[in-house]
């Protein structure tokens, strides 16, 4: 099976209806299903939205939304790391034949005024705890993705599972990327694999591509098919250096 870039797929798959509040949801979040919550959604409802799974997904309740205060807070950590955590675990449960692809989305309510350099920098603070505070709670790397941000194969574990993650904002250059306040969507790695291994994916990146460049006039120059090329590149959406290198460290020995 071909791979495929993983930003093409992902925004492309997963949102859905958030979750109506409940009475487990972690102190520290704001709520599940809020006017934040809903201009997500307005936004990959939106006619000119590239990602054409996304708009199939939103019937299926495909997207668990959170919704937090500022994106670096280190209030943030424990939340969203409990909610990610068990969004995890729910995906390892997934039944093998089951097409419904899932996602996780951490809505914040600002900064909103972030350009792309502020707001990588934010991501990045932000799953850098979240990967301290996993490896002080006894979590190990996923065996099935690299440690190294840099290498081919790498994929952000938390929980023990690999993520790849999308970063959107005010300030990007990317008009599909582009959300009135910042958004982290955690999607779930071994998903991707099951979408390739059904054909699935390959097609939803074709027509996301020709929709992306519809409307922007240009493809995004840090897509990349998956084992090609870093995916920490397209994580903020900012067109990276050629010399980039990932921020982010995993702690040894995990």
């Amino acid at each position: 099976m071909t791979n495929t870039n993983h930003e093409a797929a992902t925004m492309s798959t997963q949102p859905g209806r958030s979750q109506p509040r409940d009475e487990h949801q972690p102190a520290g979040t704001v709520g599940t299903d809020d006017a934040l919550a809903a201009r997500l959604r307005a936004h990959v409802e939106a006619a000119d939205f590239p990602c054409v799974g996304a708009k199939a997904a939103l019937a299926r309740d495909a997207l668990e939304v959170h919704v937090f205060g500022l994106l670096g807070a280190r209030a943030n950590d424990g939340p969203l790391l409990d909610r990610i955590v068990r969004f995890a675990r729910q995906r390892d449960q997934d039944a093998p034949d089951d097409t419904t692809v899932h996602s996780l989305a951490a809505v914040f309510e600002g900064p909103r005024d972030t350009d792309e350099h502020r707001f990588e920098a934010l991501l990045w603070s932000q799953l850098q705890r979240l990967h301290l505070l996993d490896v002080r709670r006894g979590a190990r790397w996923a065996r099935d993705v690299s440690q190294d941000p840099d290498s081919p194969k790498f994929s952000l574990s938390l929980g023990g599972h690999p993520f790849f993650v999308i970063g959107l904002h005010a300030g990007a250059s990317r008009r599909a990327r582009r959300t009135p306040f910042p958004v982290l969507v955690f999607n779930s790695h071994r998903q991707f694999d099951r979408l390739r291994e059904d054909g699935r994916y390959a097609k939803m990146q074709a027509a996301t591509r020709a929709r992306d460049l519809a409307l922007q006039g240009s493809i995004n120059p840090n897509l990349a098919d998956f084992g090609t090329a870093p995916e920490t590149r397209q994580y903020s959406g900012r067109a990276v250096e050629a010399d980039w290198r990932c921020p982010f460290h995993a702690s040894k020995g995990r």
